[in-house]
Order: structure tokens, then C-alpha cells, then sequence
């Protein structure tokens, strides 16, 4: 299958989708980011001087999937219908394990809007608590499910 970002000549190229079906569509993805046991507990107790860490992280998450066009040069802009970020203590990383659910009703899916919400919290996590942990390791984003659309289902195994 061709690179549908690239045209014959190969130059890059925002793909045309006006001939798709407008369909409902659906994107999860995730990311990690590990820290010292100190600035996980921190967060989880409360104690971060910027505030709530997952709180904040999350709205962050919910702003990164909206601005996903701006950051990202071929990508539609897209009506998101919903965005969804959970940000989940993980005791065993230690640190935090992110899902973001994108939805829309469109032409062309919404991985990239879910990837970038993952990423994005990720990153806030990162800022919001940096003073104490210069060290910590955001990784582990990935698509876990899309569906919608012409290609059908993809379910990370």
C-alpha cells in the first residue's frame, strides 16, 4: 500500500477525502511516563507546587487532541465530538499510564488527534512536575484501537 501522504512525484501532500463517506469514528491511544518514587509520590498525595498534576495533564490532554491540525502539517481539521483522557497512577512504573479517546463523525479518522491528547498529558505531567525530576521517561504511545472508516477495525494486540 503507497504512502497516501505523498503524490506521484513524491512531494507531500494533504490527502484529498471529500470522496469518503462521512462515518462515525473512533481513536484510543496511550502513552507512560516514569519517574522517581519521590515525585510519584508527590503527585499522588497531592503535594506538586503547580497544583493538580492528572487534573491539569488532563485538560491538557483534551486541548492537544482540539490543536492536533496546528502541530501537525497534513492532518483535516476535524469536528472531535469527543475527548476523553485518563491518567492513571501505576505504583509498579512507578508513574502514571495515560488512554485518550478521540470520536468524531467525519471523513478521515482521528489517530493522530488521540495520539497527540496522549502525548500532550504525557508532556504536562513532565512540566508540572520537572523542578523535582529532570529524569523522567515518557514513552510507550501507541495506538491501542481506531475504528471507522474504509480500513475497518485495528485492535493493538
Amino acid at each position: 500500500m503507497p504512502l497516501t501522504h505523498f503524490d506521484a512525484q513524491g512531494q507531500a501532500h494533504m490527502v484529498d477525502v471529500s470522496d469518503k463517506a462521512v462515518t462515525d469514528r473512533v481513536a484510543v491511544a496511550a502513552a507512560h511516563i516514569k519517574m522517581a518514587q519521590e515525585t510519584f509520590d508527590l503527585i499522588s498525595e497531592g503535594r506538586a507546587k503547580k497544583g493538580d498534576v492528572l487534573g491539569v495533564a488532563r485538560l491538557a490532554g483534551i486541548m492537544g487532541a482540539k490543536k492536533t491540525p496546528d502541530l501537525i502539517p497534513l492532518c483535516h481539521p476535524l469536528p472531535v465530538t469527543k475527548v476523553a483522557v485518563e491518567l492513571t497512577l501505576d505504583p509498579d512504573l512507578p508513574g502514571v499510564q495515560i488512554e485518550a479517546t478521540v470520536k468524531t463523525s467525519g471523513q478521515t479518522g482521528v489517530e493522530m488527534e488521540a495520539l497527540t491528547a496522549a502525548a500532550t498529558a504525557a508532556l504536562t505531567v513532565y512540566d508540572m512536575t520537572k523542578a523535582v525530576d529532570k529524569a523522567m521517561e515518557i514513552g510507550g504511545i501507541r495506538v491501542l484501537l481506531k475504528d471507522g472508516g474504509k480500513s475497518g477495525r485495528y485492535e493493538a494486540k
